[in-house]
């Protein structure tokens, strides 16, 4: 009977612990926020993805599930410059959870904390989709993760003061592998330095600068809108003045318009993770990194 009573205090002790270890719930827009918090989280933290690397995070509905999610965060991180504008916003205000609004420190918008590239002059729906404060694809900047990660850690802190130790620790740990892997990149992608690509739609500009590659066109028209043949036509001319090596799309868009203009230009078409999770090697922030550049080496070279 001891024995047994001894057995169910210890399976209980360990309940509690496990219960007061992951002492927050964080709901994350998208996956690289989600692998972000996990780094510096660790078991601190329950997280929640709302979506995938195959689906088009511009184009979200807010569904009664992740409002649901929504209702119990602590903290909520997206990415921001209005990327989630369509549905983050509708979750918010059906979750009646006051810690997650706009302005509270359970509200985290990562791009508000580091720089951005292509901040529209001004605003012109006749243009597209356009983001006027910039392009928000900001996981593909290894610095834009590192200040995204200062920030978060900020954030935990003032929302788990109880576990501000492990926070800072967790952050230089990762600071330290980022710094390293930053530099290996860099040497690993430097075959790709001023190798011209034509993208689908912006998702990659910050890998691009990074690497030093050079885009020369979108498969887009205009920001947000689908290939026509017509400019897929352009596109193929174009190729005499200021020819592409690359043609490359993220993991949720259709292989079609690029596998065309492939074929009509003769050059290689990839697709590359639009997030962690988009391909079989994207396991991970690290990871991602690691496949885009050897899928682009991959191509470069072939």
């Amino acid at each position: 009977m001891k024995s047994r009573i001894k057995l169910l205090l210890a399976a209980l002790s360990l309940l509690i612990a496990g219960t007061a270890h992951a002492a927050i719930e964080v709901f994350a827009c998208s996956p690289e926020w989600g692998a972000l918090t996990g780094e510096i989280a660790g078991n601190r933290a329950a997280v929640f993805v709302a979506t995938t690397a195959l689906q088009d995070i511009h184009r979200i509905q807010a569904r009664p599930s992740l409002i649901a999610r929504a209702r119990t965060a602590a903290l909520v991180v997206c990415t921001g410059a209005d990327l989630e504008v369509g549905w983050m916003s509708m979750v918010q205000s059906q979750s009646g959870n006051d810690r997650i609004q706009l302005g509270k420190p359970g509200f985290l918008e990562v791009a508000n904390f580091v720089p951005r590239i292509d901040i529209a002059g001004s605003v012109d729906r006749a243009l597209g989709d356009v983001h006027p404060l910039g392009n928000p694809h900001i996981q593909f900047g290894p610095r834009q993760i590192q200040l995204a990660a200062e920030e978060l850690t900020r954030r935990l802190v003032r929302i788990d003061p109880a576990g501000e130790g492990e926070y800072r620790a967790r952050l230089a740990d990762f600071t330290s592998r980022w710094s390293a892997a930053t530099q290996r990149w860099l040497q690993l992608g430097a075959p790709l330095k001023g190798v011209t690509v034509i993208q689908h739609h912006k998702n990659f500009s910050y890998l691009f600068d990074f690497l030093g590659m050079r885009q020369v066109g979108s498969l887009e028209p205009k920001p947000g809108v689908e290939p026509t043949s017509a400019h897929l036509s352009e596109l193929a001319e174009q190729q005499k003045i200021e020819p592409a090596r690359l043609i490359v799309r993220a993991s949720y868009q259709s292989p079609s318009a690029s596998d065309w203009l492939a074929q009509r230009i003769k050059v290689p078409a990839i697709m590359l993770p639009a997030t962690v999770g988009g391909s079989e090697g994207a396991k991970d922030l690290f990871s991602l990194y690691d496949d885009c550049i050897r899928r682009l080496l991959a191509a470069a070279s072939g």
